[in-house]
């Protein structure tokens, strides 16, 4: 595969392509992917999975066919190129219209010089086929792998692939068989190692999941909302951009513990939490809900004034306010007192502004409750 170009056993350089270059993928993507969400950048993880392994793989299949065009060695890294086809199909999962492929097709005949071998387009109609079989076999998994609906179509795509290629360029069945199986051990390989990394990086994200979720309520907690505050904080006072807070608690939280038990007070905060969770999705999904107290929330809405957030502050403020729980037959009334507030030119750091908040709230607390107190 590689001997003639590099003089290196195509062991040791599909261990390397293998091993290499899809770690780098994964370190590069996790890089953008982090930089995405420090930004707050208004790009979905799937969108950004697609865009970016779609680039990474067509610059890898191009550069390497560079170094052969033209030649009469052209194939050789067509192994390189399968396994790299088989990650973005199989294990990124990305969803392409087949129709999307014709215009890359057709670029990559012109730019290989193979636009007028039939072989040559028996070859790339085969890819376009091999890739949605392979769509196809992971859509109906799910986010599990297997490994049989993994390696049966390529055992089959990929002889018929090395086929043409035979046929093309005249080598022996040899070669074809050698080829072949050097390929369907590196598919082997790759299925073992690419799985290793996703599930590693899968394991992480709900490790990450968990230790910024409240486990009750599903919402973020206060770990994440320190994080988020500390990043808009510092957006907003940079960047001269309004940022708003709402704060709000339970009222006589313990009441409903000490008269009805625990339980039923996790299933106040349960519902509590749905019902502003559905405002929210409702009205603007970058506003942030987060879970920061035994009873206490706080809402963060990122380029609202006071005034722009008194729509939605009342929205949650009603709903609440006539929410009724049911526990075992038994209906429990509850009201919330808030406090809301803007950044001002005074706070020099997070703590500042939220401390103005949490005085709004004690003002409405003090006053009689379920009241809301906006300064």
């Amino acid at each position: 595969m590689t001997w003639n170009v590099w003089r290196v056993s195509p062991f040791i350089t599909g261990l390397f392509f293998v091993l290499g270059v899809f770690t780098f993928y994964q370190v590069l993507y996790d890089e953008l992917k982090s930089y995405v969400h420090r930004k707050n950048l208004n790009i979905d993880d799937d969108k950004l999975n697609a865009w970016f392994g779609i680039l990474y793989v067509l610059i890898l299949i191009f550069s390497m066919q560079a170094s052969v065009v033209g030649t009469a060695i052209s194939w050789e890294f067509m192994n390189f190129q399968l396994l790299a086809l088989i990650f973005c199909a199989y294990f990124l999962n990305i969803r392409m219209k087949y129709y999307y492929f014709i215009p890359i097709m057709l670029f990559y005949l012109a730019f290989n010089g193979s636009i007028g071998y039939w072989e040559s387009w028996c070859h790339g109609i085969t890819l376009i086929c091999y890739y949605e079989t392979l769509n196809y076999f992971r859509r109906k998994q799910g986010n599990t792998y297997t490994f049989k609906a993994y390696i049966l179509p390529g055992a089959f795509f990929c002889a018929l692939l090395w086929l043409y290629m035979k046929i093309k360029f005249g080598f022996s069945w040899k070669v074809y068989g050698e080829e072949y199986l050097y390929l369907m051990i590196f598919m082997a390989f790759q299925y073992s190692y690419v799985t290793m990394i996703l599930r590693d990086g899968q394991l992480k994200m709900h490790l990450l999941e968990f230790a910024n979720h409240d486990a009750l309520t599903k919402i973020e907690n206060y770990a994440a909302y320190e994080s988020e505050m500390q990043h808009l904080f510092n957006n907003s006072t940079n960047n001269k951009l309004d940022l708003s807070m709402m704060m709000f608690d339970i009222d006589h939280f313990k009441q409903v513990n000490d008269t009805y038990g625990h339980l039923a007070g996790d299933k106040v905060l349960q519902h509590t939490a749905s019902v502003v969770q559905t405002i929210i999705e409702a009205n603007d999904s970058k506003i942030k809900f987060y879970r920061t107290g035994g009873e206490e929330f706080n809402i963060l809405f990122p380029g609202y004034d006071l005034q722009a957030t008194k729509s939605i502050v009342k929205q949650i403020f009603a709903a609440l306010n006539h929410l009724d729980v049911d526990i075992n037959g038994k209906k429990i009334n509850i009201s919330i007192s808030v406090g809301v507030s803007m950044i001002a030119k005074a706070d020099s750091k997070p703590n500042d502004f939220y401390t103005r908040v949490d005085q709004n709230l004690y003002h409405s607390k003090r006053n009689g409750r379920m009241q809301i107190t906006a300064a």
